[in-house]
């Protein structure tokens, strides 16, 4: 993994929730304890049992986070997309990592020592508010995920992923979409299953189904919808 030098690490860190509401100073403070790399489609970025000083934002390219079972079988956890966060909660226990992160695509990463974060929050108050709230919003995307796997059949998984593909694990409410989208799926099919708790071969099953029924159209990684209230109704109907 290569470091860069030329990236501005304070602007940036004001685009991430965590640090939207730090003053200029504060920011540059907090990025003296940042650095930036660069990793190679593939490349791991940390694996489980390494120590956890840091935390990490995706500042182009994507992350995957997955857990292997003892069979070798991977698990997606999570898919971080640009400005997104990754590894808060965890760094502040002291613990190792319990979970992989591999860089999916060609990535630039951003990391804040945990030096940086627990100066800013010794200093200031509000900002330890706002890790907290961070860190909170992170769990209750796992709760929904959670709900989703359990009381969802994979139909449904799937179909609310396709009408709300940045936020796969939230309920869907057809009146608030376009009557029209096309969903580009952003890693490979087998990776997407994962994500959603499915096998490889049943998201595929999935995928016929919804374009036999005429709900979608497939040519190659882009997912074409026509009407996504009759896909939605579709999936109310506990397909």
């Amino acid at each position: 993994m290569n470091t860069q030098s030329s990236f501005a690490i304070a602007p940036y860190l004001r685009e991430l929730p965590l640090f939207s509401d730090m003053q200029p100073s504060e920011l540059e403070r907090v990025a003296e304890g940042c650095f930036v790399r660069r990793a190679s489609r593939g490349e791991m970025l940390f694996r489980v049992g390494d120590p956890c000083d840091e935390l990490h934002a995706v500042i182009a390219g994507q992350v995957k986070l997955f857990a292997l079972a003892p069979n070798g079988q991977e698990k997606v956890i999570e898919l971080i997309r640009p400005k997104q966060t990754f590894a808060e909660a965890l760094m502040f226990t002291n613990k190792p990592y319990i979970v992989n992160a591999q860089a999916l695509t060609e990535a630039s990463i951003l990391t804040v020592k945990r030096q940086a974060i627990m100066r800013e929050i010794e200093a200031d108050s509000r900002f330890a508010l706002r890790m907290l709230a961070g860190i909170s919003r992170k769990m209750h995307g796992l709760i929904h995920d959670v709900e989703s796997y359990t009381l969802r059949s994979g139909m449904q998984r799937v179909i609310n992923y396709l009408l709300h593909d940045d936020t796969p694990a939230l309920p869907c409410h057809f009146h608030e979409l376009p009557s029209r989208r096309t969903v580009t799926l952003p890693v490979s099919k087998a990776t997407l299953a994962s994500r959603l708790s499915l096998t490889p071969e049943y998201f595929s099953r999935v995928l016929h189904e919804l374009i036999e029924e005429g709900l979608i159209e497939v040519d190659k990684r882009h997912i074409h919808i026509s009407d996504t209230e009759r896909l939605a109704e579709y999936q109310l109907q506990g397909a």
